[in-house]
């Protein structure tokens, strides 16, 4: 399970670390900035764990609705509807604070290995083998990691919302110029 490390080197574990935000008012524009791209590139990582894990959760729950149907219905198989069960999945209503990412998540690899460790061959290329009970608890591993990591996203998202606000700030105060900005764009 994700989780956060006090005084780790990971990413998350530096910008939920409560030092990464304590001298925020004082430090250099270009260090603000810094931690605050570094808060969107794990946001970024962390909404990509989460897509990963809310497409297998709705193919684990699509089995479980089929197994429960009427005998009599003709419930089509995973395969025929795994195209909708993707889509839906990627173009869904947003719940949250859903923003928009500038950046491509950067541990895709390692995020996709992690889903996949979460149940060790749980069989999910073929769901359909597995007993009710494997089906139970592939539901319950993927939603409970799920729950951790939207707090963990959350958290990172109240990180990104300070740096903002203190980047706003030092414009509005003066302390801080876009004239300045655009010439080190131009540079």
């Amino acid at each position: 399970m994700i989780e956060f490390r006090q005084g780790g080197r990971r990413r998350l574990d530096r910008v939920l670390d409560a030092a990464f935000l304590a001298d925020l008012g004082t430090c250099p524009m270009d260090d603000v900035r810094a931690r605050r791209d570094d808060a969107a590139q794990e946001e970024t990582d962390l909404s990509y764990l989460r897509r990963l894990l809310h497409a297998r959760m709705d193919i684990v729950r699509f089995e479980q609705r089929r197994r429960t149907a009427p005998h009599g219905e003709d419930a089509p198989s995973l395969v025929d509807e795994l195209p909708r069960i993707l889509a839906d999945n990627a173009l869904g209503p947003s719940a949250g604070r859903g923003r928009h990412h500038t950046v491509q998540p950067s541990r895709a690899e390692s995020h996709r290995r992690h889903v996949e460790a979460l149940l060790a061959d749980t069989g999910l290329s073929d769901v359909a083998t597995l007993s009710d009970d494997d089906l139970t608890a592939a539901a319950t591993a993927y939603a409970d990691e799920e729950r951790a990591v939207s707090e963990f996203r959350g958290r990172v998202q109240q990180v990104m919302d300070a740096c903002n606000d203190e980047l706003g700030r030092r414009y509005r105060d003066g302390s801080a110029s876009v004239d300045d900005l655009l010439r080190r764009e131009m540079q």
